[in-house]
């Protein structure tokens, strides 16, 4: 008798589990995106941050002007700080530039070079699958538009790269009471 009741008792309560284990039902679909779209989106998108980056550099070249023609050492201090701000501003959002879906591509983790949001090993920086062995994949699978895309990130985001290892040099000049030219 016993058995025959515990039989009953997991037949109820098996058949009131089912409901549990049923598939949910999917979430309506998001219609696709077009790739053209998506690619016009994410280069926009990296104008819009180049463009930030632009200023900040043109607002870090103003102040080091400003350092150049001050005389007076607590004056230049200060400058100094303010410029070495807008530096880290400026850096903060080259960063940014590297997020999902911009330079680093996927399966990047801080960018190409490392040093990125949720830093962890770049193309430099060794991890499994990362180097630049890791990278052949990657790169074998961009179509030629993806690539000139790619090519022009590059191209854009190093020459800001550039200037910005200027300011800092020439920061660092000052820090230290070396005004170039002199």
């Amino acid at each position: 008798m016993n058995k025959s009741i515990l039989a009953a008792a997991l037949t109820v309560l098996m058949a009131g589990a089912t409901p549990v284990f049923a598939q949910q039902p999917a979430s309506a679909p998001k219609p696709p995106v077009p790739a053209a779209k998506e690619k016009a989106s994410k280069l926009t998108e990296f104008d819009k941050q180049a463009a930030q980056v632009q200023e900040q550099i043109r607002t870090m070249h103003e102040q080091m002007a400003k350092i150049q023609q001050t005389q007076d050492p607590q004056e230049r201090q200060k400058l100094l700080q303010e410029h070495w701000a807008t530096m880290q501003s400026g850096m903060g959002l080259m960063r940014g530039m590297w997020g999902p879906g911009m330079m680093g591509g996927p399966g990047f983790r801080g960018g190409m070079m490392g040093g990125g949001p949720g830093s962890g090993p770049g193309m430099m920086g060794g991890g499994p699958g990362m180097g630049w062995h890791g990278m052949g994949r990657y790169y074998s699978r961009l179509t030629p538009e993806q690539m000139k895309q790619r090519q022009y990130m590059m191209d854009q985001y190093m020459g800001m790269q550039q200037q910005m290892m200027d300011n800092m040099l020439q920061h660092q000049n000052y820090m230290w009471g070396q005004q170039p030219g002199k």
